[in-house]
């Protein structure tokens, strides 16, 4: 990590003999300046809040069934769980082929009288569907940690309220979300901390395509280090991405920690 900040400070290709060459701040004066940066920046923010809200939400919903005392919960939660432990290039790779143009998503669009699209292809829809698959994949690991703090509540604290008169929604508020508050800083935190460095879902669906819409900091990262052998560049832009990445999980820790 230090290697790589020094780097960031520095000219320097691996396919050159000579060490890398001191530049200064150079590389951070540039990137302020790079439409490619900035875009995959916005890229990059626009992501994160497609599938945060979603990936945390229906999670939390999932959790509140899976937690129900009914006949066969265990194999519920199990199936729920399985996208988790999923990899993620399986998962790419199968979705790559649901939004093919033989796919599943267009056979189900035939199906309701709407036209086939590419879905990956279109610069308008490329994004939105990629972060439809991260939503599926968040979901499993997502509703275990909700589960873990579900059971942690102590039951007399619904029992207390039921005994006040309190109905299904205000128990829901008044006492699961509160109950809630620790596992959700976690969950929004290391979710903004996961989102914002995606890359293999990048590299499979789109390739960063079409025409940028889809390429991330951290796959933008990728290009500039393995493709363009511009290291001290890359490195620049991965300590601008960790930065950020810190200053919105800061923000979520301590915004959910006050409500």
């Amino acid at each position: 990590m230090l290697y790589g900040f020094y780097l960031s400070f520095t000219s320097y290709s691996p396919l050159d003999r000579g060490a890398p060459r001191p530049v200064g701040v150079g590389n951070y004066t540039v990137l302020l300046g790079s439409a490619d940066f900035l875009k995959s920046l916005r890229v990059t923010v626009q992501f994160v809040a497609e599938v945060l809200p979603f990936a945390v939400g229906i999670a939390l919903g999932l959790a509140l069934l899976a937690n129900r005392r009914i006949p066969g919960i265990g194999l519920l939660r199990a199936g729920l769980f399985l996208p988790r432990i999923v990899p993620l290039t399986a998962v790419s790779l199968v979705w790559l082929w649901m939004y093919s143009p033989d796919g599943w998503f267009n056979d189900l669009a035939g199906s309701l009288g709407l036209a086939p699209r590419d879905w990956l292809l279109d610069e308008d829809t490329a994004l939105h569907s990629v972060a439809v698959m991260r939503v599926w994949k968040a979901l499993g690991g997502n509703m275990v940690l909700f589960l873990a703090g579900l059971q942690a509540i102590p039951g007399v604290l619904y029992e207390a309220a039921k005994m006040d008169g309190a109905g299904a929604w205000a128990r829901f508020r008044h006492v699961t979300l509160p109950g809630l508050r620790p596992v959700m800083v976690y969950v929004v935190t290391i979710n903004i901390v996961y989102l914002s460095q995606s890359f293999a879902e990048i590299f499979i669906l789109t390739g960063g395509g079409p025409l940028g819409s889809t390429t991330t900091t951290n796959y933008l990262i990728y290009q500039e280090a393995f493709q363009n052998n511009r290291f001290g560049s890359a490195s620049a832009m991965a300590f601008v991405l960790f930065a950020a990445i810190f200053a919105f999980a800061l923000v979520a820790m301590r915004g959910n920690g006050r409500k």
